[in-house]
């Protein structure tokens, strides 16, 4: 893919093996990269810019969550920006990391009635877009986000995570 370099490491949790992980990482952010260059006119370096994508447990989540976003609770994925960037802006070399928590996301798809891998793919995807500046902290932010959100997943195949319900 030549938008991006996907680094992936599993720490902690009952995953999926490195290589699943690496081929659904490349399907969906490669969808969300190619969506962003075509329909948001997101510009991306010459050289591929990377990501690490860290796969781990509610228990390491929570830490990081306490340290970072003194939030001390389990969260399903956090994404820290290497640089700050704004919707639109050009990354550099390195884009940042998503940290995604395994009992989280698997207590969810149960409670959202989605498959697992539905539900991985869409946090995937707005953790993506977090790393892009993208974010969801009022009503506007949210709207933008969510669509965008819905508009990746629909060129995946997947139906609307947000259907009936307002902008978080």
């Amino acid at each position: 893919m030549a938008e991006l370099d996907i680094q992936i490491s599993v720490e902690e949790g009952d995953w999926p093996s490195e290589e699943q992980l690496q081929a659904l990482a490349e399907r969906v952010l490669g969808a969300a990269a190619t969506h962003l260059k075509k329909h948001e006119k997101q510009p991306f370096p010459k050289m591929a810019t990377e990501l690490s994508l860290v796969f781990t447990d509610d228990a390491s989540i929570r830490e990081i969550n306490a340290e970072w976003r003194s939030q001390d609770k389990a969260t399903n994925v956090l994404s820290f920006p290497a640089f700050p960037l704004q919707p639109g802006g050009k990354p550099g070399p390195m884009l940042g990391d998503i940290i995604i928590a395994r009992e989280t996301v698997q207590r969810e798809s149960v409670d959202l009635e989605k498959s697992f891998d539905d539900h991985l793919t869409h946090l995937m995807v707005h953790g993506f877009l977090h790393l892009f500046g993208y974010d969801h902290m009022n009503n506007s932010e949210a709207e933008r986000m969510e669509g965008l959100e819905t508009r990746i997943l629909a060129s995946l195949g997947l139906s609307d995570p947000y259907a009936g319900q307002d902008p978080i």
